[in-house]
């Protein structure tokens, strides 16, 4: 047990360490950056895709509440005009049919940001073809914005519109009940297998095998979790931003929860990669600092 209790903290230790070295600070204010760039064109693809299925306006809903339950509530009114906007502005088929692609090309720059900061952090150089990288980023955008997209449709499908649906397939109050329970477990697990394709898809490294929940992902939720809700109790005891900034009190204070998220993120990337390190040492690698890149990274650093 002391054993085990001495890796975990050396490993949290070389995270640190790694994270001050790799300035992830910087790495997360780059990453608010595509993120403020993604996040409208995403809730965009989001709002369409489920008003398709009549689920617009909830959507909106479900998006300002969850910004309101992670203590963002400043930046849920800022937001909430320009999100029903898109609902209220009417053509959401059209907007489905040729607008949704467009915007997850430029939501797809946040992935392409957070594969150059997740290279930073493995210590490789990109060798992916651009126009394969771009794709696969892409198709990783689709996937994520598919899971968010799970992750609003449970929080959607709660209390009366629960009891609605589950009258019109004929689940009785038991069945109701119980999905209010298990929808939880549920949307943590798409979060946290949202997390793992981020951390398994975008770094240019042969990854051993894929993981579900690795170590990382799991420091990431908790500890973003934790900012979020510190952070919330700060903006709601004791700082004065309404008063330093006024009206745009709420997107500053939506930027820096974005920057929080990045931060937590980040770190858990470094948890991982430090954990590969260790395994490469303990396999008796001679350099267990450099990890094997991907075979278009190595090729391309052969040619040099």
């Amino acid at each position: 047990m002391a054993q085990v209790g001495g890796a975990l903290y050396g490993r949290v230790r070389a995270a640190v360490a790694a994270f001050t070295r790799d300035q992830c600070t910087d790495l997360a204010a780059m990453l608010t950056y595509y993120a403020v760039l993604a996040v409208f064109p995403a809730m965009l693809a989001l709002v369409s895709l489920l008003g398709v299925f009549g689920q617009g306006e909830q959507t909106v809903s479900a998006i300002l509440q969850l910004l309101k339950d992670v203590g963002q509530a400043d930046a849920a009114r800022e937001l909430q005009g320009p999100i029903s906007a898109m609902v209220t502005a009417g053509g959401a088929g059209f907007a489905l049919a040729l607008g949704v692609g467009v915007a997850l090309w430029s939501a797809s720059g946040y992935v392409g940001g957070f594969a150059r900061a997740m290279n930073r952090i493995w210590d490789v150089e990109e060798g992916r073809p651009a126009v394969r990288l771009r794709l696969q980023q892409f198709g990783i955008t689709i996937a994520l914005v598919l899971m968010a997209a799970l992750v609003l449709f449970g929080l959607i499908v709660s209390g009366g519109v629960a009891e609605a649906a589950g009258a019109a397939v004929g689940l009785g109050d038991q069945a109701v009940t119980l999905w209010g329970w298990l929808k939880w477990p549920v949307i943590l697990g798409v979060v946290t297998l949202m997390v793992a394709v981020l951390y398994h898809a975008t770094p240019d490294v042969r990854q051993p095998r894929v993981r579900w929940l690795t170590p990382g992902a799991g420091v990431a939720i908790v500890v973003w979790v934790v900012l979020s809700a510190g952070f919330g109790f700060y903006v709601a005891n004791v700082a004065s931003y309404n008063r330093t900034y006024g009206s745009l009190a709420g997107v500053i204070v939506f930027l820096l929860w974005l920057w929080l998220t990045n931060l937590a993120l980040l770190f858990g990337a470094e948890i991982d990669s430090a954990g590969r390190r260790d395994e490469a040492a303990s396999e008796h690698v001679e350099t267990p600092t450099v990890l094997e890149p991907l075979p278009s990274a190595q090729m391309r650093a052969e040619r040099r």
